[in-house]
C-alpha cells in the first residue's frame, strides 16, 4: 500500500505534490526496468524490474514511487539476487 492511501484521487487534506503544490494526484500500477549507466563495466549488470504503486501528479507529471527491498538490494550492489 502506498503512503498516499487507497483512494484514486487524493483528498484535499493529504499530501501536496513536491513540485506544484497540486492535490490531483493519482496512483497506477508501474512496470519499470532499471539499467545501470552505460559504462564498459556495467554491461554485465542485471536489468532489474520492479512493479511498484506509482502516485502521478496529474498537473504537473511528477512520478513518486519506492523500490522494494530486493530489488533495491541488486542496485546497491550490481548483482542479481
Amino acid at each position: 500500500m502506498s503512503p498516499f492511501g487507497s483512494s484514486p484521487f487524493l483528498a484535499d487534506e493529504a499530501r501536496a505534490c513536491r513540485s506544484c503544490m497540486s492535490h490531483r494526484q493519482m496512483e497506477f500500477l508501474g512496470e519499470i526496468c532499471m539499467h545501470f549507466p552505460r559504462r564498459l563495466e556495467s554491461l554485465n549488470k542485471p536489468l532489474v524490474w520492479v512493479f511498484p504503486e506509482v502516485v502521478v501528479c496529474l498537473d504537473c507529471g511528477l512520478a513518486q514511487f519506492s523500490i522494494p527491498e530486493p530489488e533495491l538490494r541488486t542496485l546497491a550492489n550490481g548483482v542479481a539476487a
